[in-house]
This record gives structure tokens, C-alpha cells and sequence, in this order.
């Protein structure tokens, strides 16, 4: 082991060489120990937004079935125009899917239209109202202007029913039952907020609670606790009294539909528990539903959960629809940093050996009068090759120490950079999916499901602060890993470098 002694006198002998290569070295590892601590806290993000996120499944009305077809001239299938139809989801079969494994959440929806009572009155404009007074003296022209079918996530103007053939005049208000409103697509992305009382909950099941939005209830001075009635969609003399539960305020703008129809306008959107829109359609809707959200635990397994899914439910009057749009933009940038973490590595370790080789190469030229003396006492050439891998690894060591202190505080700070961008590049890409996919967000998903309802669940905010809350730090198996990265370069730099001293012959040294 004399070539071990000779190693740290070499050094001793040297500061100046043995600083330069530790600072070279520390440089090296620090990088590479910021590359390994970012990846690996990006792969347990990756894990964590698995539980956090989920993805959502969506139990609602085959609309492909829900039509016949007849035959054409030409012997080619069509659909048939006047035979559409809408069979409402059964709520015990819903029910059966929520025991499933892998359900995280799930809410029921039912939508449904009311006219309005005593002590409330729909946000409108003068036109449409002289329009209803006009429309409301004549019967005939009622029901030319305000008839109208529809079906489940429809509002103000949809048949009820199981055939929603029936028809009816426009409604002032859109009322859409939930189980737990925080998970509707618009309170959940943060589009409608509750600025005062509670959201509606399953605890509001069987009750006329009701969740109101703001210009509405300062409209018609309302405020959390008051009552109000409104009108079945389907007769005029059939009355509900309503409590006031919360009060939200929206960002939604009205559309040019919403000027003509009290219904369409934000404003008049009312939020109640499912059983009371089912209340509003009639007795016949009692026990069923327009459609249920179901959030995933984990969304890897969710082809797994619509085949358990399927096998509980008549596939052809009702499907299922899949949305994993959050997860997957949450597990794109997350692999975008987990990705250049992982190149980092790699080209800090290919630019490490490649520097402490001409480095060592460097050192080798002016060291060649004292491998001359060694090899011409008869020292093995793998020994003077010892001696120079014992003096990279100390000051490997010594690099490593450094690292393992500040590779901690540049990891975080280059890891906030790739977590700023790729935080910034998610929420872009979620508002154009919003923008291009429409109200429910669902272009490129696998399914699309009945308007907002296919995009309840996890929100782009959701997914931005999964990837901002990324835990960099140093552990100690990156430590372990680190050592034993910066050995391989060590190794790889020297075998490079011993190349020369393998062809060198003791006489042709000590005479050049």
C-alpha cells in the first residue's frame, strides 16, 4: 500500500494541484447532486399528485343510444331527428359504483328550471321583460316563444320526464342539484367562489337550501338565512319555499342568449342540493339522476375502474365517460423537470470525466521524470496508476463533503426556476384547454361527458400547486448515490488518463 503513502505526499507537496482538482471536483458533484435531488422530488410529486388529483369518471346517458335510427334510400343507417330520448341515470346503480375500489369522492348532479315566486325576482333585461309581459297575455304566443325540449344539463326550458319530450315555457332560473357543490367545475376551477354562508353539501339532501349568486341577492335584498319562493317548471301553481344557505360570486359573463332568456344569464343560476332539482322536475324523476362524478384515487388504474364500472350498469342506455385531463397536465411538467433533472446528470458526469481527464493529463505530462524513476525501480504500472486514483478520490471526498452541504441550496434554487416555468406552462395549458375544450374542459380527454359535469374534480390551480410544493432536499441515499457517481468519474478519468503511462518506458523517459 506504499502507493497510497506517496499519494497524500504527492498532494501535500502540491496544494495548489490539490485545491484545483477539489474545487473542480466539488463543482462537478454539486451539479450532479442538484440534478438527483430534483429528480427525485419530482418523481415523488409525480406519486403524491396520483392521491391528490386523481382523475374523474362520469356515469351519464349513452346520448349515442338515445336515438333510433331508420334506413335511407340508399339502404345507409340515420338517426332519426324526432326520436331522441333521455333515460335519467338510476341513483342505486350510481350508488353501486361508489363502492368501488379506487373511488376518492363522487357527487350526483340534476339539473332542472324553476319560474320565479314570491319575494324574488331574475336578473333580465328591459327588453326581455316587456317581452314576457307581451308573451304572458297570449297563450299562443307563449308557446311559440318559450317552448322548447331538453334533457339532463339542460335548464330554464327542458322537458321532464324520462322521455324529456315534455315542453314547457322559459323559466327565470337555472337550478342545478349537486351532492357537494365544492366539487362542481365552476366552484372547483374558481370561477363562482362563496363570498357569504355555507356551500352546499350532502348534509343538504331532502332540504329547499339553495345557494344564490351575489348580484341576485343584492338585486332583490336577500342575505343568508332569508326565504323566497319559486315555481315548478312544469305548473305555475306549484310552489317551493327556499332558504337562502350561502352566496357565491361568479366570473362567468353573460352571453347574447342570456339577454334573451332569464335562464341563461350567470346571475340566475341557483345551486340546491340533487334531490331538490328532482323535487322541481316531478315525481317521476324521484330517485334518479342526471348524471355522477366519480374522483380516482389513483388514475393509473382507471381502465380498471370503468370495466369494474361497466359490468354494474346497462351499457346501452347509459356510459361512462373518463377526464384524466388534470393528472396528465399535472405529469407533464413534472416529467419535463424530472426529464432535465436526469440530463443534468448525465452531462455533468460526461463533462466531469472529460475535465478531470485533461486535467489529469495535464498533471501526468509534468509528472513524467517521476513515473520514469518509479517505473525504473521496478514499480508495477498498475500501482503508479493506484497512486493517482488514491489522490482524484481524496479529493473526491473532500468534494463530496462540500456538496453534500451546498448541493442542497443549489438544487433549490435551480430546481424554483424549472418549477416557476413549468408551473407558469401548466396554467397556460390548462386555460386553453378550458378555452378550446369549452365550459367543461375536455378536449383531449377520452370521453366527453354532459357539459360541466365531466370536469368536476381537480382544478389547474390544483395542479400548479402540486408541482410548486415539490420538496427538494438532500437524503442520504442521494449522498450514497452521489459517492458513488463521483468513484465512476474518478475511475473513468484515470483509466483515460492511464492510457499514456501504460506506453511509457522508464529508459525513454529519463533520457527525453
Amino acid at each position: 500500500m506504499d502507493f497510497i503513502r506517496r499519494a497524500l505526499l504527492s498532494m501535500k507537496a502540491k496544494k495548489g494541484r490539490t485545491l484545483l482538482l477539489s474545487a473542480v471536483f466539488s463543482a462537478i458533484l454539486i451539479f450532479v447532486l442538484a440534478g438527483l435531488t430534483i429528480r427525485s422530488a419530482a418523481l415523488t410529486a409525480t406519486e403524491n399528485a396520483k392521491k391528490s388529483v386523481g382523475a374523474t369518471v362520469t356515469l351519464t346517458t349513452n346520448r349515442e343510444n338515445g336515438m333510433k335510427r331508420s334506413e335511407t334510400e340508399e339502404g345507409e343507417e340515420k338517426p332519426d331527428p324526432g326520436s331522441f330520448s333521455v333515460t335519467p341515470v338510476n341513483l342505486e346503480d350510481a350508488e353501486k359504483i361508489t363502492a368501488l375500489d379506487n373511488v376518492k369522492t363522487y357527487s350526483f348532479i340534476s339539473s332542472s328550471s324553476a319560474g320565479a315566486g314570491d319575494g324574488i325576482t331574475p336578473i333580465s333585461t328591459e327588453d326581455e321583460t316587456e317581452e314576457t309581459d307581451t308573451a304572458s297575455s297570449s297563450s299562443s304566443d307563449t308557446a311559440q316563444a318559450g317552448m322548447m325540449g331538453g334533457g339532463p344539463g339542460g335548464a330554464g326550458m327542458m322537458g321532464g320526464g324520462e322521455n324529456g319530450g315534455a315542453q314547457m315555457m322559459q323559466s327565470d332560473f337555472q337550478v342545478t342539484g349537486v351532492k357537494d357543490l365544492s366539487m362542481y367545475s365552476s366552484f372547483s376551477e374558481g370561477s363562482a367562489v362563496i363570498v357569504d354562508g355555507q356551500a352546499v353539501t350532502s348534509e343538504d339532501e331532502g332540504t329547499n337550501n339553495v345557494v344564490i349568486e351575489q348580484t341576485l341577492a343584492d338585486a332583490n335584498e336577500l342575505s343568508v338565512g332569508d326565504t323566497f319562493t319559486i315555481t315548478s317548471p312544469e305548473d305555475e301553481e306549484t310552489t317551493y319555499e327556499v332558504t337562502v344557505k350561502g352566496i357565491y360570486e361568479t366570473t362567468e359573463s353573460s352571453s347574447s342568449m342570456g339577454m334573451m332568456f332569464n335562464f341563461l344569464n350567470p346571475a340566475n343560476t341557483i345551486y340546491g342540493s340533487y334531490t331538490f332539482a328532482n323535487a322541481l322536475k316531478g315525481d317521476d324523476s324521484e330517485g334518479t339522476i342526471d348524471s355522477a362524478v366519480y374522483t380516482l384515487t389513483d388514475p393509473e388504474k382507471m381502465d380498471q375502474f370503468v370495466e369494474a364500472s361497466e359490468a354494474l350498469i346497462d351499457t346501452d342506455t347509459f356510459s361512462i365517460q373518463t377526464n384524466d385531463l388534470m393528472y396528465q397536465q399535472m405529469l407533464q411538467p413534472l416529467n419535463n423537470v424530472a426529464s432535465f433533472a436526469k440530463n443534468i446528470v448525465i452531462l455533468v458526469a460526461v463533462a466531469g470525466v472529460i475535465i478531470l481527464t485533461l486535467i489529469v493529463m495535464m498533471t501526468i505530462r509534468e509528472r513524467r521524470y517521476e513515473i520514469g524513476v518509479l517505473l525504473s525501480m521496478g514499480e508495477a504500472r498498475v500501482k503508479v496508476i493506484l497512486q493517482f486514483f488514491s489522490e482524484i478520490i481524496v479529493c473526491m471526498l473532500v468534494a463530496l463533503a462540500i456538496a453534500s452541504f451546498s448541493g442542497n441550496v443549489v438544487g433549490n434554487v435551480v430546481g424554483e426556476q424549472l418549477i416557476q416555468q413549468q408551473t407558469e406552462s401548466s396554467q397556460t395549458t390548462a386555460n386553453n384547454g378550458m378555452t378550446e375544450g369549452g365550459s367543461g374542459g375536455q378536449q383531449g380527454n377520452r370521453g366527453r361527458g354532459p357539459g360541466n359535469f365531466a370536469s368536476m374534480g381537480a382544478s389547474s390551480q390544483e395542479a400548479a400547486a402540486e408541482i410548486e410544493n415539490m420538496d427538494i432536499k438532500v437524503t442520504a441515499d442521494q449522498i450514497a448515490m452521489l459517492a458513488g457517481l463521483g468513484i465512476l468519474i474518478s475511475f473513468g478519468s484515470i483509466l483515460l488518463s492511464s492510457i499514456g503511462i501504460i506506453r511509457l518506458q522508464p529508459r525513454k523517459i529519463l533520457t527525453t
